[in-house]
Formats: C-alpha cells, sequence, structure tokens
C-alpha cells in the first residue's frame, strides 16, 4: 500500500512539472507573438528605407626613387579634412553655417581649402580662370546659359543653395565657393569631399572637439605626396594635383583609369607620364544608410599601392653635375668681360650602354618642394628656371655639328679618310664670301674635326646636298623628340620647309650655314649627348630613358627592368667612318688647355667636339664627347649660354663620375 501511494506522489509531482513547463512555454510564445505584433505595428508606421552605396578608398600612390633605391618623391601620413554626404545636414541653411565655420577655423589656424571656382573673390564679381574650358564647364555645371556671367553664376548657387542674405558679401561668396566645389567635386554618398589637406595635429584636435557641432566633417589619415630630394631633376619629376575638371575626369576615365573625382593624379612630368604605375588601384567600402541613418559601413576592397619606379638617375652624381654647371657660369661671369651674362646652361650625361639617363643638370632651376609651396614666385624668377633647358632648350649647335657632316660624307663615300680639302681661310660660295677661324691648308675629315675647319665642312656640304645631310641629321635623332618618358622638344632642321614655316627666304647658301651647326638648325643639348653617344656606339642610337626599372609598393618584388631600345642604325659602308670621326675627336680632346681643365693624363683617351654657335647672346659654347674613347662609359654634353670654353666642365664631369661609379674604368683611373 505504501509503494502505491509513493508512485501516485511520483506521478502528481512530475505531471505538475510538466503543466509548469507547459505553461512556461505557452506564455513564452504569447510573448514573441505580442513583440512580433507590436513591432509588425510600428513598421507599418515607418516603412523601412535601406540604401547601400560604395565609397573609394584612396590608394596610396608608388614612390620614385633614384638608382640606388633612394626616395626623390614619396609619400607620409597625412591628416585630411573631409566632409561625408552620409553625416552632412541635408538642409541647406544648417550645412551653409557649416562649411563657413569649418573655413573661419581653417583660416584662423593659417589654412586654406580647396576651392577652384573660376570667378574673383570680390565684387563685382568677374572671370578668372586660365583657360576659357573652366569658365563653359561651370556654366554647363550651373545649367546656366553661355552668356551668364560671373555675378548670374554666383547668385545661382545662392539661390540654389539658399545662402541667406544676413550672411556678408564675402561669406556668402566664401560658401557659394565651397557648394561649387562640392559640386564639381561629385559630393556624394560614394565621393567624400576633401575640403583641406595635410593640416596639422593641433588643429585636428581642434575639429574633433567641434565634430558634434560640425556635423559630417571628419579627419581621416591617408598618404599625402612628400617630396624628399626636391632638388634632383624636379622639371622630369613633376609634381600631382586634383582632378581639375569634369572634362579631365571624364578623359581619365575613357583611358581605362577607375578615377574618383576627388583623386590627386599626376599633372607633369613623370608624375604624369608614369600615371598609370604609380596611382595604384582604388579600394571600396560599403555604407549602408537605414531610414537617414548610417547603419553599417564595411570594407569591401582593400586598396593596392601603386608601383615604385627606379630612376637611372644617381642623386648624389645629378646634384654634383648641378653644381659644375652653377660654379662655371659664376667662374665665367667673374673672371670673362664677354660672359657677363652667362648665368644659364645645361649638362646631359648618358650611359652609352642604352643612352639611360647619368644625370641632367638645368640652370637656372628650383627646388620641387620651392614650386610646389609658391609656384608664381618660381615663375617670376630671373632667366625662366621653369624652362629645362636640358630637354626644351632649342640652340645652334655649332661646330658639334660637324660630326653629323662627316658621318654623312664619310659613309655616303663623298669623301674618304684620305680626301683633303684645301683651306684659305677665306671661301667663296656664288656670290658670297665665308669664313674660317684659321688657315689649314690641306686638311682631311679628323684634322678638320680636331681644328673645327669650317671650309672642309662647307666644300663636303656641297658635294653631298641638302637630302642627304637631312638624312642623317635625322639618323641621328634630330628635328624630332627622343621620346624621354617626361617629353623633350624636337628642335627643326635648316631647310626650305622650316625656313617657310618661320616666314624667311631660303638661298642654297643656307646649305654651308646648316653644315656647320649654324643657319635655324635648333637641338636640345639632350639630342647632342644623344649624337654624342650615337657616335661611341659607331651608329647605332638607343632612346634614352629616365625609368630603370619598376617594383611593387613595398619594393620587395621586382615588376619590370627597361631594356635598351634601338631607335636607329647607320648602316656602316666603310670601317673607316667612325674611326675618322673618333681620331678627330680625341685630337680635339688633347689640345692645350690650363692644367686644371688638362684631358691628356687621365689614363684614357677622350673624345670631344666644341662649338661656339651664333645666338642672340652674341655665342653659346658646347661641347659634347665621351670616355674612355676605347670602350665609352659615359657621353655627355654641356652648354652655356653666352659663355665659351664648355669644354672646361669636361674634365670635372669624368672625376664626378669616377665618385659616383668607382667600379668603372673612370673610376679606378681617377677614383
Amino acid at each position: 500500500m505504501k509503494e502505491f501511494f509513493r508512485q501516485l506522489s511520483e506521478l502528481i509531482r512530475n505531471s505538475f512539472l510538466i503543466v509548469l513547463v507547459l505553461l512556461a512555454a505557452a506564455l513564452a510564445v504569447w510573448r514573441l507573438i505580442t513583440l512580433r505584433i507590436a513591432e509588425a505595428g510600428e513598421l507599418s508606421g515607418k516603412p523601412t528605407n535601406q540604401v547601400v552605396y560604395s565609397q573609394v578608398i584612396p590608394a596610396t600612390r608608388g614612390d620614385i626613387v633614384d638608382a640606388a633605391g633612394d626616395p626623390i618623391v614619396s609619400n607620409k601620413i597625412g591628416y585630411q579634412l573631409i566632409i561625408e554626404k552620409a553625416y552632412f545636414p541635408s538642409d541647406h541653411a544648417a550645412g551653409n553655417e557649416i562649411l563657413l565655420q569649418t573655413a573661419k577655423i581653417l583660416r584662423e589656424a593659417g589654412y586654406g581649402w580647396n576651392e577652384t571656382m573660376p570667378v574673383s573673390q570680390t565684387v563685382p564679381y568677374t572671370f578668372e580662370a586660365e583657360r576659357d574650358s573652366d569658365v563653359e564647364a561651370m556654366k554647363t555645371l550651373l545649367n546656366v546659359n553661355r552668356y551668364a556671367t560671373a555675378e548670374n553664376c554666383v547668385d545661382k548657387l545662392i539661390s540654389d543653395y539658399e545662402i541667406a542674405d544676413s550672411y556678408s558679401q564675402s561669406e556668402r561668396r566664401l560658401i557659394a565657393g565651397l557648394r561649387y566645389e562640392m559640386l564639381l567635386r561629385g559630393f556624394s554618398m560614394s565621393n567624400v569631399f576633401y575640403f583641406a589637406n595635410d593640416i596639422d595635429l593641433e588643429l585636428v584636435m581642434r575639429i574633433k572637439e567641434l565634430r558634434v557641432r560640425l556635423r559630417g566633417v571628419n579627419i581621416v589619415e591617408e598618404a599625402t605626396r612628400e617630396v624628399v630630394r626636391g632638388d634632383v631633376i624636379p622639371h622630369e619629376i613633376g609634381y600631382v594635383g586634383p582632378i581639375y575638371s569634369r572634362e579631365e575626369y571624364q578623359n581619365l576615365r575613357d583611358s581605362g583609369g577607375d578615377y574618383a573625382l576627388s583623386d590627386y593624379v599626376g599633372k607633369t612630368g613623370l608624375e604624369l607620364a608614369l600615371e598609370s604605375q604609380l596611382r595604384g588601384k582604388n579600394g571600396t567600402r560599403q555604407i549602408t544608410v537605414t531610414n537617414g541613418e548610417v547603419s553599417s559601413v564595411r570594407v569591401t576592397e582593400e586598396p593596392v599601392g601603386g608601383e615604385t619606379v627606379q630612376l637611372t638617375v644617381n642623386s648624389g652624381f645629378q646634384t654634383g653635375l648641378q653644381a659644375i654647371l652653377k660654379d662655371y657660369c659664376a667662374h665665367l661671369r667673374a673672371t670673362e668681360k664677354d660672359c657677363r651674362n652667362a648665368f644659364c646652361g645645361a649638362i646631359v650625361a648618358l650611359d652609352p650602354k642604352d643612352n639611360a639617363v647619368l644625370g641632367m643638370a638645368t640652370l637656372p632651376t628650383y627646388n620641387l618642394s620651392d614650386l610646389l609651396a609658391d609656384y608664381s614666385a618660381v615663375a617670376e624668377t630671373k632667366n625662366t628656371p621653369l624652362v629645362n633647358r636640358a630637354t626644351d632648350g632649342l640652340y645652334r649647335p655649332g661646330s658639334t655639328f660637324k660630326t653629323i657632316t662627316a658621318t654623312a660624307g664619310l659613309n655616303t663615300g663623298v669623301v674618304t679618310k684620305n680626301t683633303s680639302f684645301y683651306c684659305a681661310r677665306n671661301y667663296k660660295f656664288i656670290d658670297t664670301v665665308v669664313h674660317c677661324t684659321g688657315e689649314h691648308h690641306y686638311i682631311n675629315a679628323s684634322k678638320a674635326l680636331t681644328v673645327s675647319c669650317n671650309i672642309y665642312f662647307y666644300e663636303l656640304a656641297q658635294r653631298l646636298g641638302l637630302d642627304r645631310l637631312l638624312e642623317y641629321e635625322r639618323y641621328y635623332g634630330l628635328g624630332s623628340p627622343l621620346g624621354l618618358e617626361s617629353g623633350d622638344s624636337g628642335g627643326y632642321l635648316a631647310c626650305p620647309e622650316t625656313y617657310e614655316k618661320l616666314g624667311i627666304p631660303w638661298y642654297i647658301g643656307n646649305l654651308l650655314q646648316a653644315a656647320i651647326g649654324q643657319s635655324e638648325v635648333q637641338v636640345t643639348p639632350l639630342q647632342m649627348a644623344t649624337v654624342a653617344s650615337t657616335i661611341a656606339n659607331e651608329g647605332v642610337r638607343y632612346r634614352p630613358h629616365l625609368v630603370q626599372s619598376s617594383w611593387n609598393n613595398t619594393m620587395t618584388q621586382l615588376h619590370a627592368v627597361k631594356e635598351p631600345e634601338v631607335v636607329a642604325r647607320i648602316e656602316l659602308t666603310s670601317d673607316d667612318v667612325y674611326k675618322v670621326i673618333e681620331e678627330g675627336m680625341i685630337g680635339a680632346a688633347q689640345t692645350a688647355m690650363p692644367a686644371e681643365y688638362d684631358l691628356n693624363k687621365l689614363g684614357f683617351d677622350v673624345a670631344i667636339k666644341t662649338g661656339t654657335p651664333q645666338s642672340p647672346r652674341g655665342t653659346d659654347s658646347f661641347v659634347i664627347g665621351y670616355a674612355p674613347a676605347e670602350n665609352p662609359e659615359i657621353a655627355f654634353c654641356g652648354m652655356i649660354e653666352g659663355g665659351k670654353n664648355a669644354k672646361y666642365m669636361v674634365k670635372q664631369i669624368l672625376e664626378l663620375f669616377a665618385e659616383y661609379y668607382p667600379e668603372t674604368v673612370i673610376g679606378s683611373k681617377l677614383g
């Protein structure tokens, strides 16, 4: 009986527990249903509105380094002041106030901001643009007619963005300019607006303190371009800048680049020429906005940094060349009465094996950092330092050109190494008498190059004719750009077509002057250094280049190496052609010079040719050459505007080469 009651008691207890569990479960289900119904009720009154945007994450631009791997242009982490659409007020009045207050904070801290509206800052408003297309683009963007005035454009912005009359005129112009810039830069959920770049930490902290009031204003840390060696080939390096217009933006997009309107891109020099390599690939982040509020942000694609580009130029050798050029011009001004205006010149040094640019000095020059800090101050400096005389200065080459005339005569068989012409100082051609610098009597090609006899080359030019002379000028690369990555000028040749373009008559006698590098032959120092290199290579001309190789962003993986590129080859008809020319150039290097410039005791032969072309400055001074003559390791050209004896720089150039390239023959002899 006891057992019966015990079992009954357990049954009742277990049943009670089961009932409790079922009641608890029922209560939970009821509660969940109630919550779902309530939530559905709320949502029925406020529908969910969710939008997903993609935003660009800028890639780090690749470095530009010298031949030793030392940076010339690199990147640093900088603070950028931005505005994000997701957090910026949609109400124009509130947004205008934030723009104004942010600009005032920047101004108080000594900073400017990004604004390029081509309209004056004060009334009466006028258009201020470097290009008419900038004004036309603004009118299109603002949807005003083509006859709209600058004041009409400002008024349109004031109206569209409800810029209150309570603001002063200067404040309205400030806000209008920023609103235009945001419009120009495609300010949107997908595209932030860069208000100011590279601000300091003190200002960063102040902005962060005020972020509650400055809705949408934010600070991001991003890589910014940093000039490490602004004194190393600044003209060739170039600089970056913002995309100026929607037209430029569209052109970049059409070229295959995935650009954002907020991107900085190469504007000049190698920064422009190598844009596709340096820029890298932007990443993306996905922003989800739910019912007007940002609900999530996640990175969907990481950015990939641009390539590091390694140049052929050694920074130390380059700055050394610059010092040689500067010091020699100063020496001429101090010691030579007829060289008081010798402020300008150029030196180009090439590796004859492939025409890699070892150094390229131009005078006057500038520091790239100074140019970026105050472009106008550099541009307005005396003697136009923005002109790269090494690649874009156009000059008559004078007697250095005789090497080309000699090549044409010897290779066509018009003369041989033994052919002599008589020089009696004066030479009559039809009704004109021309002159030589000496009376050389019977003289052959080699000796004529050594002593620079004009009459030998007058006679040779007559026998060659213009067409054959022009043919060999083109073999050597004259008359057209050589194809340097950063760009170079082509100059022009003395011929009827050039004279017609210049609006002056061509006479048959102009051929004589053309044959000795006078007349209207115009060349760059880079072209004449290439002439020297081509002679050193016995008629093989390589494309000059500044890029040696490209690497990944961290310079741990080699991507490509520049291979030598032959662009012209003179098919030789005789083994004597370049033997004769080189013999004459070695002879020119062996002529007497002051001891400090003498080239006779270096332990190897040097081959040079000098020239003193007529110019608006009276005469310029040229020298071209290569060394050692037997197995050339360097080819060069030096030029001084309004100077003399450019050949006096040659020994210093070779000594500098020995210092930075000690493993060479020149290095072993002069080191």
